[in-house]
């Protein structure tokens, strides 16, 4: 059980890592990701039974995930719309567009190929080819979000989301940026949901429900136990904080607690680890706290 968490939290670190490039970067929550996660999932599954190779239907769910980010991030910059209420949007649009593609609620993937199966020759055990995919791919997604942050573009986004005026002063088209930052973001999470997808077995377009409460734990978790950290010590820190978030997931259930109510739980954990700064402010007035 404690592998099978781990390459869980390995998968669902893909998550945490796309949800970082809008939460963290440009400050605001995207709620698209509700919508972009299983989207990503019920392409790349409907792709699969429609005998696409694994590795392209995963690339067509990421790049439907780029789809919804690029739609949010238009009604947000050119429509003027909020960004809570245009992500609010396009989750809710994105339910029907999932029906349409898939035909029915939810999609197995039942004698189906998928990405995982690339190394059964190495006749693994159980989990452990979910382990070995899921770290290629973080690798792969830290390795491309540290080359695009390095690069001028790259700077640029990150000057919007630090001081959307003063960028604005030097020239950067800020809302060409946050289109940006949205399409990739959205992209790296519907790369999440095709994983999933393939790791579970099915796709199903209430999947999304709750999913961002999982991400933004991944990333508060991984802030709390390593304090202030370099952009790539950051991000290798979401993919600890997503494995021990999968870990107290499992405590829960190990602790026989009714696992109806999991998603409440997994709230609870986050309420708490976002407390967790003010609670050390009362507690040790001197500790310098994370830096946000």
């Amino acid at each position: 059980m404690i592998v099978s968490a781990i390459a869980q939290g390995f998968l669902w670190a893909i998550l945490g890592l796309g949800i970082f490039l809008t939460f963290r970067i440009l400050n605001f929550p995207d709620l698209t990701t509700e919508g972009s996660f299983p989207l990503g999932g019920a392409v790349c599954v409907t792709a699969i039974t429609q005998g696409v190779s694994p590795f392209i239907a995963t690339l067509l769910g990421v790049l439907a995930g780029m789809l919804a980010g690029l739609v949010t991030g238009l009604l947000y910059t050119k429509g003027k719309i909020p960004i809570i209420l245009s992500g609010i949007l396009v989750m809710s649009g994105l339910n029907s567009v999932m029906l349409f593609i898939m035909k029915s609620p939810n999609l197995s993937l039942l004698n189906q190929d998928k990405v995982f199966d690339v190394i059964n020759f190495l006749h693994l055990p159980p989990n452990y080819d979910k382990i070995v995919i899921s770290l290629i791919i973080l690798v792969i997604v830290i390795g491309g979000i540290l080359l695009f942050l390095n690069t001028h573009l790259g700077q640029a986004y990150i000057a919007t989301g630090d001081n959307e005026e003063m960028a604005k002063s030097f020239g950067i088209e800020t809302d060409k940026m946050k289109i940006l930052g949205l399409t990739i973001s959205n992209g790296i999470i519907g790369l999440a949901g095709a994983m999933i997808a393939q790791s579970e077995g099915y796709a199903d377009v209430n999947k999304g429900i709750g999913v961002i409460v999982i991400g933004l734990a991944s990333i508060i978790l991984g802030e709390l136990l390593f304090g202030e950290l370099t952009l790539a010590e950051r991000l290798i820190a979401i993919v600890v904080g997503s494995v021990l978030y999968q870990l107290l997931i499992l405590l829960v259930i190990t602790l026989k607690l009714d696992t109806t109510y999991l998603k409440l739980y997994s709230s609870v954990i986050l309420a708490v680890c976002l407390m967790v700064p003010q609670i050390r402010i009362k507690l040790l007035p001197n500790r310098k706290e994370v830096k946000k």
